[in-house]
């Protein structure tokens, strides 16, 4: 089930935050409770990914993303991920989450998102998203446009332009090896 009760909690708590410069750092703190918990006794990989869209939907709410979507009528969507899981997160650690865009393409947006513990790199997701509309995918520039953003699209990172570059060569559709099942 989504956390909703966490969702609410973390619009609550940057309510009074402010607004994020469209480029902004979003960084939020929780703790790994035991339903966040695997067999294994640390965070469910699942819960991680879920933490992460926490603070992304915290992101778009305070660069003014979410006002824009419902204005328009324009849907938010993954459209890719890759992530890279380094240190457990076991039952009641203190953690935070930092969010943020790293630029975007002709459709996309990519953003970069990490859980700390302390100093320690726990986790690092690099996404890609889009928003959409009933005819598919709006181009960022439109979006930048309802925000109003007016700077220019910082150069993406040599590592993230090799993902998009590497992702780009996996077969679509992919093979369906399961024996027609």
């Amino acid at each position: 089930m989504y956390p909703l009760i966490r969702l609410a909690k973390e619009f609550a708590l940057h309510r009074k935050a402010g607004e994020l410069p469209t480029l902004g750092t979003h960084v939020s703190h929780h703790r790994c409770w035991p339903q966040d918990i695997d067999l294994f006794m640390e965070m469910n990989n699942g819960r991680i990914l879920t933490i992460l869209d926490l603070g992304r939907t915290t992101l778009a709410h305070r660069v003014g993303l979410l006002r824009t979507l419902r204005a328009n009528g324009w849907g938010l969507t993954m459209a890719g991920v890759s992530v890279r899981y380094r240190k457990r997160i076991r039952p009641f650690v203190k953690f935070r989450t930092v969010s943020k865009a790293v630029g975007w393409d002709q459709r996309f947006f990519y953003l970069d998102q990490s859980i700390w513990i302390g100093d320690e790199c726990a986790v690092q997701a690099l996404y890609r998203s889009a928003v959409t509309d009933k005819s598919g995918i709006v181009v960022p520039q439109r979006v930048f446009d309802a925000i109003g953003y007016t700077g220019e699209a910082p150069t993406l990172p040599d590592w993230v332009q090799r993902w998009i570059d590497a992702d780009a060569t996996r077969p679509w559709p992919p093979t369906d090896d399961g024996n027609g099942v």
